[in-house]
């Protein structure tokens, strides 16, 4: 059934989408009337982050390669300092959503311009949320100054992304969709977009998983990432992104694994309380029978995807802090937030168990 009432706000990006974009930087940066980009990149990612400043030339005045996951508010309090000792009047962010992520940090703190070039399919590019971590709690917020101005999407760039990345870093942006299916503030269109974004995405994955050098479904993916992150962009999160949130930032555990291994039981913890999502998921993913949260774990087994948060290195003494950690400040979630529900669904991800 059709939400008949709802709010459409969208902010939006300039996207450059397609195998070989990468040569239209330079371009983008004039557009943005951009002088001297400050590049930003994970320490793995030098190389990338050097060829790019090869094509800025002049335009470019450094390279920041010190990005991490969560965004520590040290890192990102020494990347502004750095983008003011430069005096960059752009940033451009290449990479995964660590980088992104301090992109962001970034202009949230010095108000510059991002522009950011995803190699991997997190999608946060795509959206105005921020997450910040300062002594082992992160925390998030929504600001329209943190959305890139520009979005360069090349599929060339992931080839080199190693196939267990890529699959952990889809299903998290599967999992921006999937939540968006239920969002508090919903609407068709997003409902619409998010539908295709998992299709996309999990067709993708799954030819990558037999050649991952395979361009077609390295822009499929690339294209399902977009439209995920979109989704999360226009819309609220839930139980699933809590505690991935809680997870990542005050136990260090990898985000794009957290994910994955999160989002199937989050979404069984949801699946009474919203069936017309839970409709979706299924026909995205193809499935015929079973639910959807089965469909989302079968995917993932499929894959060869992480499924225990014990695989991760959490411990099992963990678990009560992290429940405790996530309904301290829980966000807002279909099926009323229950301590000793919450505290099963991640006893349930420890043990890698398939949803009942």
């Amino acid at each position: 059934m059709m939400k008949n009432e709802f709010e459409y706000n969208v902010p939006q990006s300039r996207v450059i989408f397609g195998a070989g974009s990468l040569k239209k930087l330079k371009n983008e940066i004039e557009r943005l009337g951009a002088k001297k980009a400050l590049i930003l990149s994970t320490p793995e990612q030098v190389e990338l982050a050097q060829k790019i400043s090869d094509i800025l030339g002049h335009d470019a005045v450094g390279i920041f390669p010190k990005a991490v996951m969560h965004v520590p508010v040290e890192t990102a309090k020494e990347a502004v300092a750095v983008a003011r000792e430069l005096g960059a009047d752009c940033a451009i962010a290449v990479g995964g959503g660590s980088t992104t992520g301090l992109g962001k940090a970034i202009a949230l703190e010095y108000d510059l311009p991002i522009l950011a070039i995803p190699t991997t399919y997190a999608g946060s590019e795509m959206t105005p949320v921020y997450g910040i971590t300062e002594n082992g709690i992160k925390k998030t917020g929504n600001d329209p100054r943190v959305l890139p101005k520009t979005v360069i999407y090349d599929p060339e760039l992931t080839l080199s992304l190693p196939i267990e990345m890529s699959i952990t870093s889809g299903i998290n942006a599967i999992a921006h969709a999937a939540e968006g299916l239920y969002a508090q503030n919903g609407n068709p269109i997003m409902s619409l977009l998010a539908e295709e974004g998992i299709k996309s995405l999990a067709d993708g994955l799954r030819l990558l998983r037999k050649n991952d050098q395979d361009i077609e479904a390295r822009s499929l993916c690339l294209y399902g990432a977009w439209l995920c992150g979109y989704v999360l962009g226009n819309v609220g999160m839930a139980i699933h992104h809590k505690l991935c949130h809680t997870l990542g930032g005050s136990f260090n555990l990898p985000h794009a694994e957290t994910h994955t291994i999160i989002l199937p039981h989050a979404i069984a913890y949801n699946e009474k309380a919203a069936p017309e999502a839970m409709m979706r998921i299924k026909r995205a993913l193809g499935a015929s029978e079973g639910t959807a949260a089965q469909a989302l774990f079968q995917l993932i087994s499929e894959l060869n995807g992480p499924t225990s948060l014990e695989s991760l290195g959490l411990s099992e003494a963990d678990l009560n802090k992290a429940t405790e950690i996530a309904l301290s400040n829980p966000y807002w979630n279909p099926e009323p937030i229950e301590k000793n529900a919450i505290r099963a669904l991640l006893q349930n991800a420890f043990e890698g168990n398939r949803p009942a």
